[in-house]
């Protein structure tokens, strides 16, 4: 099954497979959780995250997952330099 992403400056989205937009969604929701991290940051720990159990360019999928999670206001950005992602309050 597919989802179609969508993307904060409302650029056209990605049509990728749901189990792995759920499986980038929980890792990124879960690096966010207890701070902010930086986008190399974040990739980092994606990467170490997912490593072995995850099939397909990680970085390509969580680049578009935390777009799609931008445009839904689940995730932001800091104004800060350099910027840092964080969960947005519920």
């Amino acid at each position: 099954m597919k989802i179609l992403t969508r993307h904060p400056l409302g650029k056209s989205g990605k049509n990728i497979d749901k189990q792995k937009y759920e499986t980038l969604k929980r890792a990124i929701l879960s690096a966010l959780r207890s701070k902010e991290l930086t986008h190399t940051e974040l990739f980092k720990q994606l990467n170490k995250n997912l490593n072995k159990k995850f099939s397909g360019n990680i970085s390509w999928y969580g680049e578009t997952v935390k777009l799609d999670l931008e445009a839904r206001k689940i995730i932001g950005r800091t104004s800060s330099k350099p910027q840092k992602y964080r969960l947005k309050p519920r």
